[in-house]
């Protein structure tokens, strides 16, 4: 796989304490930072999308990837979450922290398929 695009995002859930509410908002920051059509301009069917995610949160284990998966459209998506973000203490002290989530979600084709 060849990467040619690399982009960033980051996503909080303030009061519900959901790691996937966070690493999903995450994924549609990064997405909305771009519309870069890379299918067309390689020549490309969007369904040979290579995404790789990289998603960093304080607990891993509690993230869904099926439901950030489920964020695109298109492509075939690898999801790997490990741990990283911030988890931010509330100032009342009570109930769950904010979380903050980041990612990269990573973009590329089997070059060797391109009709170019």
């Amino acid at each position: 796989m060849q990467k040619l695009l690399v982009e960033f995002g980051m996503g909080t859930s303030l009061r519900r304490g959901d790691y996937t509410q966070a690493a999903e908002r995450a994924v549609r920051d990064a997405l909305w930072h771009n519309s870069i059509n890379l299918a067309e301009l390689f020549g490309f069917d969007k369904t040979d999308m290579q995404i790789t995610l990289d998603v960093g949160v304080q607990n891993p284990d509690a993230v869904d990837t099926d439901r950030l998966r489920a964020v695109f459209p298109y492509g075939q998506v690898t999801v790997n979450v490990t741990r990283g973000g911030l988890d931010a203490p509330r100032p009342d002290g009570d109930g769950h922290p904010t979380i903050m989530a980041n990612v990269a979600l990573s973009v590329g084709f089997d070059m060797e398929k391109a009709d170019v």
